[in-house]
């Protein structure tokens, strides 16, 4: 089976790359211009929307490298007043990007519409069937306890398929799913490019992609000079038909689609 396209928030994404901008209610995200707080949180979304997103993230748990992990509460206070403020002020769909069914399940009380799970339904036994009481969405990506060695892609290409079969039979819909390669997670920097250089291949797997590269070490230097390098993975997201690129710089990522589309 092969799923072309993903229903979030009752929308259906197809056909082109759409972009998912990052908002982190952490204190400690790499990126400190992702981070907001308070008020700051609505205008971020505001803005994003101006500029052409189509899904907004929600983190509340830094996940770089070398991260302290928070719980499921912390990760509940932060999330439920911003939440709450977005889906009574926008218009959008809203994914959540937690790997604990606590969270998950209250933020899709809240008015959550997809999970974005950075350990693919495996980490936490009751994600999978909370996603699926609420009929909400879910990103599956690849993750591992030790960093990869050898072939990558059916390592990671049999991870997503477990996870996706982890989901099916949960009961989460077959056109609400797409998956992620993971790229900075159990990888190295070389294993990053492999992975990000042949994405296609994880097409295997039947599902929509998405891609997150936004100012990752991969890149190298420091993340504030790593824009350049993010939008150039983003071209390439568009000619491997990706359907989002999780990003932190909305306008510039949107134009570059943009670009690329109007090449024909």
């Amino acid at each position: 089976m092969c799923v072309e396209q993903m229903i979030v928030g009752g929308q259906a994404f197809k056909n082109r790359t759409y972009v998912m901008a990052i908002v982190n209610l952490t204190p400690d995200s790499f990126w400190k211009e992702s981070r907001a707080s308070g008020d700051d949180v609505l205008f971020r979304v505001e803005r994003a929307l101006k500029e052409g997103a189509a899904i907004i993230d929600l983190g509340a748990q830094s996940t770089r490298p070398g991260y302290v992990e928070v719980s499921a509460e912390e990760e509940i206070r932060r999330l439920e007043q911003p939440l709450k403020a977005i889906k009574s002020r926008f218009d959008v769909p809203v994914s959540v990007d937690t790997y604990y069914s606590k969270c998950a399940r209250a933020a899709l009380s809240l008015g959550a519409d997809m999970v974005n799970d950075v350990w693919g339904l495996t980490y936490d036994g009751d994600m999978a069937d909370v996603i699926a009481e609420a009929g909400a969405s879910v990103c599956i990506m690849h993750n591992a306890a030790e960093k990869l060695t050898g072939d990558i892609f059916p390592q990671i290409n049999g991870f997503l398929k477990n996870s996706v079969d982890i989901a099916l039979k949960a009961g989460i819909a077959a056109d609400k799913i797409c998956v992620d390669g993971g790229i900075g997670f159990a990888k190295d920097r070389e294993q990053n490019w492999q992975l990000l250089n042949g994405y296609e291949k994880l097409s295997e797997v039947g599902y929509p992609l998405l891609l997150g590269t936004s100012r990752k070490s991969m890149f190298g230097g420091v993340a504030e000079d790593r824009l350049a390098a993010t939008l150039e993975s983003t071209r390439l997201a568009v000619k491997k038909g990706v359907l989002f690129v999780r990003v932190h710089d909305v306008a510039e990522n949107v134009r570059v689609i943009e670009e690329e589309y109007a090449k024909g």
